[in-house]
């Protein structure tokens, strides 16, 4: 769990829009609407969450689910401290008091009793119950929720129940466009653009693939990565090796089909 502050738009760290979609959290964030963030790992759903937290000058509570999360770690727990027994609130409840955005990433890993706190405030009530302290907290109208997830990891266990999406308005979120990608790895990594289109010529040709043993194409934060080690010195067949290849497969015959892809795009 993390949180970060942005006071002003010129502080916002920097993301490339790809359509209506800082319009939409402008909109959803001035009408207390929760938003879901629908795509794959690495496209920059998180990004842009905190790109949009300092351009609407917002506090940003980011939580990172997982098997283990629990509501009670999201509300708080009365924790012992100096022999008294003192309560503590969670990052949800510390955006509730502070009208900040509270972001759930990959919410559908999460506990199934974390959607219970939700649902209060994701409908008109925008209500918080503390049921350990017996406080009822009313949102105030600069609270925003944001969650996001990989639909592509959905199983049976693993799924958001119509419910629960129903109560947000959505989003779908891919990687950028080969021009749009390139201007984000150019600026994040410090690579010159013309080295840097290939890297996403090659994000291509991996996500276009079909038959090969990978979960999920080449995320953008893996091309920066890779850029980051080739603007610094690193050969291209290391820096891609490290930064693309060992984190997609640990099959030797798909590692060698990407060296051969690599050696396509740069022979």
């Amino acid at each position: 769990m993390t949180m970060t502050v942005h006071a002003h738009d010129f502080d916002a760290p920097f993301y490339h829009p790809v359509g209506d979609e800082c319009a939409l959290f402008e909109a959803a964030h001035a009408n207390g609407l929760p938003l879901l963030l629908k795509g794959p790992t690495g496209c920059g759903k998180t990004r842009f969450v905190e790109h949009m937290a300092a351009r609407t000058g917002r506090p940003l509570y980011t939580v990172a689910c997982h098997d283990d999360l629990s509501a009670a770690d999201l509300i708080g727990r009365y924790l012992l401290r100096g022999g008294e027994t003192e309560w503590v609130d969670g990052p949800l409840t510390r955006a509730v008091r502070e009208g900040a955005i509270c972001y759930l990433d990959e919410v559908v890993e999460a506990r199934k009793d974390v959607t219970v706190v939700l649902h209060p405030l994701t409908d008109n009530r925008r209500t918080l119950m503390l049921d350990r302290t017996g406080e009822e907290l009313v949102a105030p109208t600069d609270f925003m929720l944001v969650a996001s997830y990989n639909p592509g990891y959905q199983n049976v266990l693993k799924r958001l129940k119509p419910s629960t999406r129903q109560r947000f308005l959505s989003a779908s979120f891919d990687f950028p466009d080969a021009a749009s990608e390139t201007i984000v790895v150019t600026r994040e990594s410090g690579l010159e653009e013309a080295r840097a289109r290939p890297l996403v010529r090659l994000a291509g040709h991996i996500r276009a693939l079909s038959g090969m043993d990978l979960e999920e194409g080449v995320s953008t934060r893996l091309l920066i990565y890779a850029a980051q080690l080739i603007a610094g010195g690193m050969g291209i067949d290391r820096a891609l090796q490290a930064a693309v290849i060992e984190p997609l497969t640990d099959e030797p015959d798909v590692q060698q089909a990407l060296r051969d892809l690599v050696a396509t795009v740069y022979g």
